[in-house]
């Protein structure tokens, strides 16, 4: 990692502490398999020394990942199925009044992917974690309430969790913390990961705060015990072990040659279903902005994890943990290995916002892939991306767009092709593109980009510019290319260049005003518009049209916008015949 990347991550970790975060921060970073870099700020204890990637805290939520994976160890090992019905598993349960008579029984599934249908319940389960067994069984057994179907809706549930706990320790025949201790945290090696803090040397262990009357006071939490609770929130452990724990649920990409991926408890297939959506989590209230930490992201939840389709990053998977007395998270980007583990010890500290900057500090300064290997822009690695075909069909399309040769044509493509829009056609507009670039300048910086083995996206570089050509393969054996888009770049001076090159101005110039010039159909909102390019404005600052990524170059096309903080989408639709602007769309890119 370039020493100024780790100088930035460390800045931002101390500045978060500094400026009263927790006492103490301790994060790590994870790159190529292996814990690269880790520091510490503030005190373990007050008046104690900084923390380091040995030091243990609560890890909260984070906790969840680790239960999650003790069940699907247990459907592994043939003891359990993800569509068993809890009662089966937790007496407790039957008997319990559904929410509507049609309601299916609870499953496994569905309290791993938080659908069991009851209500959130962070404030009221955060206080029940040292909650003795015999109690919590009581508890079940008086009845339960539901707000929705099971399987109906994503609703973040501890008690789900903690029936989890009941569910491992009946499957396996032991306590719940006996079970993941000795099938995860032995076999992983993770020698400072517990369920007790008593289990741990004082000097090695951050104790728990919340803020005080001032700004600077902070005052000691005695942490709860290890009860019933525990499976949703009860590990204690430490920078150096999750940073394994973060490598071995990261390392299950891209999919290989081994069944069970050697020495990790849990199988390769297992992991990656962890890590993959199982259910959309619904939007709140509170969005973020455009530009911010998960704008115009989609999140969903896996097993224990959450899935976040970012538009600049791809998959990013996490987890975080806010409880009495500690705030953590953990973050990682499956195309890259790339992560970073945040923990502190303040109450519901905001160590998913810290992890997020940091992880983006990263990626920003990621390498770009050499010249001539294509760029995966896939949620998660592929083995062997794109395929050789891909990668021979680029060769031969990329010849056929250059000097058309419908023979050529007919072994390359699929008889689709021509069916969906003819060769003729297709030629013609390969000369407008050539005609509009103008005269071919080399093969260009810029990388192809793959979404799939069987997808490439490329670009034709002229001298007045660039333009993507994209193309997909069939699932046959050996594969052909069954679709084919080149993106036309508009005419120096037709309506729709003009057009574009009037909303980039109005952008650069912070969108104040709609422009009397800039014809638009009642179907536009311009108000909104507006508020949307002074947002773009202020994520990207000046732009320069790039390259030309889709569109027919008459009606329609999509530009990239080179900014001085950010790369942007700029779509525009045009009405032909009244030549009227009816759509704009604007979006972040990687």
């Amino acid at each position: 990692m370039p020493p100024a990347v780790r100088a930035a991550a460390d800045e931002l970790v101390a500045d978060f502490q500094r400026n009263g975060g927790a006492p103490s921060v301790a994060y790590g970073i994870v790159a190529g398999g292996a814990l690269v870099h880790s520091a510490g700020y503030g005190q373990r204890w007050l008046g104690g020394p900084p923390p380091d990637a040995d030091t243990v805290f609560r890890i909260a939520s984070m906790t969840k990942s680790f239960t999650a994976a003790a069940v699907l160890a247990l459907r592994d090992d043939g003891l359990l199925w993800l569509a068993d019905p809890v009662a089966n598993l937790v007496p407790e349960l039957r008997g319990m009044r559904q929410v509507s008579a049609d309601a299916p029984d609870i499953s496994v599934r569905h309290l791993l992917t938080m659908t069991g249908g009851f209500p959130t319940d962070d404030p009221w389960g955060d206080r029940q974690q040292g909650l003795p067994d015999a109690e919590f069984a009581a508890l079940v057994s008086r009845g339960l309430r539901q707000a929705w179907a099971p399987g109906t809706r994503f609703e973040y549930s501890n008690l789900g969790y903690a029936l989890l706990g009941r569910v491992i320790a009946a499957a396996a025949g032991t306590s719940y913390q006996d079970y993941v201790a000795s099938r995860l945290f032995g076999p992983l090696g993770l020698d400072r990961t517990g369920f007790d803090a008593a289990d741990f040397d004082l000097a090695g262990l951050a104790r728990g705060y919340q803020r005080g009357v001032g700004l600077a006071d902070w005052a000691e939490l005695v942490p709860d015990g290890n009860g019933a609770f525990a499976p949703m929130g009860g590990v204690f452990s430490c920078v150096r072990d999750l940073a394994s724990w973060v490598t071995g649920l990261a390392a299950a990409f891209p999919p290989g040659s081994e069944r069970h991926g050697g020495p990790h408890p849990l199988h390769r297939a297992s992991r990656r279903e962890m890590q993959l959506p199982q259910v959309a989590v619904p939007p709140y209230a509170a969005q973020p902005l455009p530009g911010g930490a998960g704008a115009g992201s989609q999140l969903s939840y896996g097993f224990g994890l959450f899935i976040e389709e970012h538009p600049a990053w791809g998959r990013l998977v996490f987890h975080g943990g806010g409880y009495p007395g500690f705030g953590s998270h953990m973050r990682w980007h499956p195309a890259s290995g790339l992560a970073v583990i945040v923990l502190a010890n303040s109450t519901y500290a905001g160590a998913h916002t810290l992890a997020g900057q940091l992880l983006g500090t990263l990626l920003r300064a990621a390498p770009v892939p050499p010249a001539g290997q294509p760029r995966s822009r896939g949620p998660v690695p592929a083995p062997g991306t794109p395929w050789p075909e891909t990668q021979q069909a680029q060769e031969a399309v990329d010849a056929l767009l250059r000097s058309w040769d419908n023979q050529a044509a007919e072994r390359v493509f699929t008889p689709n092709v021509a069916q969906d829009e003819p060769y003729l056609a297709r030629r013609e507009k390969a000369a407008l593109v050539w005609q509009r670039l103008g005269p071919p300048r080399g093969a260009g910086l810029r990388p192809a980009e793959s979404d799939s083995p069987a997808h490439l996206r490329w670009w034709l570089h002229g001298q007045h510019g660039d333009a993507a050509v994209e193309i997909k393969l069939t699932p046959e054996d050996p594969p052909r290319v069954q679709w084919l888009a080149l993106a036309v770049p508009p005419a120096w001076g037709s309506p729709l260049w003009l057009c574009t090159q009037a909303l980039v101005s109005l952008l650069n110039a912070g969108a104040p005003d709609w422009p009397d010039d800039l014809p638009a159909s009642g179907q536009l909102d311009t108000a909104v518009l507006l508020r949307r390019l002074r947002m773009a404005a202020a994520w990207a600052g000046q732009c320069q049209p790039g390259a030309f990524s889709s569109g027919d170059g008459t009606s329609s096309v999509a530009v990239e916008l080179n900014g001085e903080h950010a790369r942007l989408s700029l779509a525009v639709e045009l009405d032909q015949e009244q030549r009227l602007l009816r759509r704009v769309d604007i979006a972040l890119l990687s």
